[in-house]
């Protein structure tokens, strides 16, 4: 891999991981284009997928801060109850992890035909969301596993993870900014954890065929688009321009079966 590709995939993982249009669907599309195979591209995808965890921490870092502060106060106050309500949201997905991993990896293969099913499944989930205008409630304990199922259905590639979660949101008649928001704070625990995990079977180690230079520019370019990505999300979701998004997965889908 070439610090050019490198950064074009960067770039790449970096908004799309906040967009709504599938950021393991554009990287296997990133990958085929570009001839990566994608057994060489593993470490490739821990460094950036981390990066985008930074920028997550960085935009939010005060509600972060202001969520572990009134957690060590050890009472029922809001800050324990949204924690709750985010432990709530990964019970699905910790059951895909542990359960179903290597089936989902059998997935990431490199099938256009099927990365381009599910961005036309991804524009059909977000053109829900146009006709949903009132959107008043607070996101409840049922409400965050809903969402969390939604999550652990989009780790296919093509199916967009936040454009899955913040569309369930809506659909459930959940504030706008609260969607959006909780969608980008669920993400970290499970991004964090897979990559813990190939950390500890050394799956990292394993590959030496990607450069030093490469990974640098990766990472750098996934943190900085990522930062511009999530506050770029956060000003959609609240107008509710999501259906643009919809148009390009639709696209995008399309052009991907065509290719294939």
């Amino acid at each position: 891999m070439t610090w050019i590709e490198a950064l074009l995939l960067g770039l790449l993982q970096g908004l799309t991981e906040f967009l709504p249009v599938s950021s393991s669907g554009h990287l296997e599309i990133g990958k085929a284009l570009l001839g990566i195979q994608v057994k060489d591209s593993l470490v490739f995808t821990v460094v950036v997928h981390g990066a985008t965890v930074l920028s997550t921490i960085v935009v939010f870092y005060k509600e972060i801060y202001a969520l572990i502060k009134g957690f060590f106060r050890f009472r029922w106050n809001d800050e324990t109850q949204y924690l709750t309500k985010i432990a709530i949201s990964l019970i699905p997905i910790a059951i895909v992890g542990l359960f179903f991993k290597d089936q989902v990896e059998t997935l990431f293969d490199g099938n256009l035909t099927f990365v381009g099913a599910m961005l036309l499944l991804t524009a059909a989930i977000l053109a829900l969301t146009y006709s949903r205008k009132f959107n008043t409630r607070a996101i409840g304990f049922l409400d965050a596993f809903v969402i969390g199922i939604a999550q652990a259905a989009a780790v296919v590639p093509g199916l967009s993870r936040s454009g899955s979660t913040i569309a369930t949101g809506l659909l459930l008649g959940n504030k706008r900014d609260d969607v959006a928001r909780f969608s980008f704070l669920m993400v970290l625990i499970p991004i964090i954890g897979a990559n813990m995990k190939d950390l500890a079977d050394g799956q990292m180690l394993s590959n030496e065929a990607i450069g030093w230079v490469p990974l640098l520019v990766g990472f750098l370019a996934a943190f900085i688009a990522g930062m511009m990505a999530i506050r770029w999300m956060l000003g959609i979701v609240r107008k509710g321009k999501l259906i643009y998004f919809a148009l390009y997965c639709f696209i995008v889908g399309m052009l991907a079966i065509i290719l294939s």
